[in-house]
């Protein structure tokens, strides 16, 4: 049995091929290097690149490498970029998958894992935010995977093909082992952002939106070590592999820090205090999301180790200084 992972080059499926030869799967990646990296997949694991909507590409993938299982990462991921490029979002992150799946039943593919996102909550009307609640994205970014989760679901009672949905919270941190981590020049995950900064690998960063509705007047966010997301993966895997029916999980911690608790938090970490400006709200970007990850815990067996912002914060720390080290 081997699994294929698209955009496996890129920050969170990187992770994924590592933890999975780590366990001694077979694996093959599928990456544009649009945002990934050659170095960063695991030694051994055959790269070929190339795109998901690649009909005829994808499929002699499946049958070269008799692919029984795709986890699927590949995607554009930023919110104001997906605002400004809406046609280019719904290109990449919903054609391409739409290709991608029908290639998966027409190889006879048995289970598919697909990494979703808390944005097609949209500005949630309660926190923790389940499953069940209504889907309302306030971005095309978020709309373009609402989407393709329609899709599979709709391409899985059609056809058979078994997929678990992970809806993704905020991700950060790095490899404690130090082998992969965040590395795409100009990433505006915020974490990845202030640690460039107390680096001085940038002059300063923003805080975009200083009056909404929270207790410091900045946005608040689940926070999910990128560890404990492939894990999740795994254990989702594994649940399919146990015959588990089709199912929408949330991959978060149930608490949430602020725009304001995360800068100080890397300030404290790194012992630097870097100049942060104060900005315009951004066009996409919800007030808070946290999520409700009961389901998860309970059907995958999913049990989080760096539920704790001072880890991922030093991980992704540890990561930046490693990361002027390698060839870019």
């Amino acid at each position: 049995m081997t699994i294929l992972i698209t955009g496996g080059a890129g920050y969170i499926g990187s992770h994924m091929v590592h933890a999975l030869r780590d366990a001694g799967e077979q694996v093959v990646v599928l990456d544009n290097l649009s945002t990934g990296f050659k170095w960063a997949v695991a030694a051994g694991v055959p790269l070929v690149i190339g795109d998901t909507g690649d009909q005829p590409l994808v499929a002699r993938i499946l049958a070269e490498h008799a692919i029984d299982a795709i986890i699927h990462f590949a995607a554009s991921i930023v919110v104001p970029d997906s605002v400004s490029d809406p046609l280019g979002y719904y290109r990449n992150n919903t054609v391409n998958s739409r290709a991608l799946i029908e290639c998966a039943v027409k190889g006879g593919v048995k289970h598919f894992i697909f990494s979703s996102t808390a944005a097609v909550y949209g500005n949630p009307a309660k926190v923790p935010i389940a499953e069940d609640d209504p889907t309302a994205p306030m971005s095309p970014y978020g709309s373009s995977k609402l989407m393709t989760e329609i899709m599979l679901r709709d391409a899985g009672a059609a056809h058979g093909l078994d997929a678990v949905i992970l809806r993704y919270f905020n991700v950060a941190g790095a490899d404690p082992q130090l082998r992969v981590g965040q590395s795409t020049k100009g990433a505006t995950h915020l974490i990845k952002v202030a640690v460039e900064t107390a680096l001085r690998k940038r002059a300063g960063m923003e805080v975009y939106g200083t009056d909404y509705g929270t207790p410091d007047g900045t946005c608040i966010r689940d926070y999910i070590h990128v560890c404990d997301l492939v894990e999740a993966h795994r254990d989702a895997l594994a649940y399919l592999r146990r015959g588990g029916a089709p199912v929408t999980l949330n991959c978060g911690y149930g608490h949430g820090f602020s725009v304001l608790q995360v800068i100080d938090a890397v300030k404290r970490i790194s012992g630097v205090d870097f100049p942060v400006d104060l900005a315009g709200r951004r066009p996409g970007d919800p007030a808070q999301i946290v999520a409700k990850s009961d389901r998860a815990r309970e059907l995958l067996g999913w049990r989080p180790q760096f539920d704790d912002l001072a880890t991922i914060v030093s991980h992704a720390l540890a990561w930046e200084r490693k990361l002027g080290t390698l060839t870019r």
